[in-house]
């Protein structure tokens, strides 16, 4: 693709990075082929290529509008079709510059704007959002059925931490949502860890930086990195194997540390030296002798492998080799490549597409009637437990439970 960048990007290093990735993209259209809402809505402009000849206009200081960011904002950043392209086109770190630079020269309107910045103040915020979902659960019998739905692993009895003596260590993050929403499942990581050989320790941090990353808030994002790196960096000793997250929205967040601060003097090699020592914990478990685990494997599962896993983290079949090595019976997916529609905040600034992806997805989890469907994300099984009538976990909880 030729480009003729605008004086004022093309010698900054985002527009160099533009530059790059635009010149790579030969119009071939595969990635249309498996992008969510270009099959919904059949709009060349809701489809990566489209996104990308509207990323190009904006670069070359071509007129855009508001329309420009409808399209971009549907976008839910599944990175399906960086898996697809032959061509390795970077979408997504395109669709990043693309709409930090939009939001710079248009405005949203102000019902828009409040909206992203409460998500923005409340969800990366603990102490405010943790005594919300308290409220919620409390008062859950009156609340719509979704709502239920979305709440009913946050009642989950939070037991203390069981802290072991093993020489190898990892470190545990804490997801913003999950810790409140599903406590269980560090619980359970940790456990199965134990068995395993090794020790979870939990150390504090602020938001991974994923949600202000994708609302273009970047000076935020870049905080929030920063702070994370000065609380985990004195604890990478000899004994810190990895820094583990179960939730896979954070891990590929992480995992993007080195390249977020590839420029900064201070904080450059830190961050990359973080980014390589994160780790899913699908890929921790997979190199793992499981023997030592008493599982009880008599349950047919779906599995749904969020898009940060299969798409960001190039784990696609990881979480259902496992389940396979322990015995479980596993239920086929079709499409299993599609969004599920949660996508972070995406299921509530676009909520329309957001729950016709979600009622596709269950649609095909259920074909085949599994007693359970399992997630590597709490945004997923959030989102999937608001509409299923089937139970919906997070894989590791598998790994926890007892046989017999």
């Amino acid at each position: 693709m030729q480009t003729q960048l605008a004086d004022n990007i093309k010698n900054t290093a985002a527009g160099q990075t533009a530059d790059t990735i635009l010149r790579r993209c030969v119009h071939c259209g595969f990635c249309t082929a498996t992008c969510p809402t270009y099959q919904l809505l059949g709009d060349e402009l809701d489809g990566p290529r489209g996104r990308i000849y509207l990323i190009k206009q904006l670069l070359e200081g071509k007129q855009v509008s508001r329309k420009t960011q409808t399209h971009l904002d549907r976008c839910l950043t599944c990175r399906s079709c960086e898996t697809t392209c032959p061509s390795g086109v970077e979408y997504s770190h395109l669709l990043d510059i693309g709409r930090e630079i939009l939001a710079q020269r248009v405005r949203r309107p102000v019902l828009q704007t409040l909206l992203r910045k409460l998500l923005g103040m409340v969800l990366p915020n603990r102490t405010v959002f943790g005594a919300l979902v308290r409220i919620g659960y409390t008062v859950r019998a009156f609340l719509p059925k979704r709502m239920r739905n979305t709440l009913q692993y946050a009642g989950q009895v939070n037991t203390p931490w069981r802290d072991s003596e093993h020489k190898l260590q990892v470190i545990l993050l804490d997801a913003c949502a999950q810790a409140d929403l599903a406590p269980n499942i560090n619980l359970a990581a940790a456990r199965v860890l134990d068995k395993l050989g090794m020790r979870a320790i939990r150390l504090p941090h602020s938001c991974c930086g994923a949600l202000p990353h994708h609302m273009t808030e970047e000076e935020r994002t870049l905080r929030m990195i920063k702070t994370n790196i000065d609380h985990w960096w004195p604890q990478l000793n000899s004994n810190v194997k990895y820094i583990v997250s179960t939730a896979s929205g954070c891990g590929v967040m992480v995992k993007d540390y080195g390249r977020l601060l590839k420029d900064d003097e201070d904080y450059a090699e830190r961050a990359a030296l973080i980014s390589a020592r994160c780790r899913d914990i699908v890929e921790v478990i997979a190199e793992q002798d499981l023997t030592a685990l008493q599982i009880d494997a008599g349950r047919s599962v779906a599995v749904h492998t969020p898009c940060t896993l299969q798409h960001g983290q190039k784990l696609n079949t990881a979480v259902d080799n496992i389940l396979q090595r322990l015995g479980f019976d596993l239920c086929a997916v079709k499409e299993a490549h599609l969004c599920c529609g949660s996508a972070g905040t995406y299921s509530i600034l676009q909520p329309k597409i957001s729950q016709q992806l979600l009622q596709n997805k269950l649609q095909a989890l259920n074909v085949n009637r599994p007693q359970l469907i399992v997630t590597a994300n709490i945004g997923c099984l959030l989102h999937l437990q608001s509409g299923s009538n089937v139970p919906v976990k997070h894989w590791i909880e598998l790994l926890d439970s007892p046989a017999g």
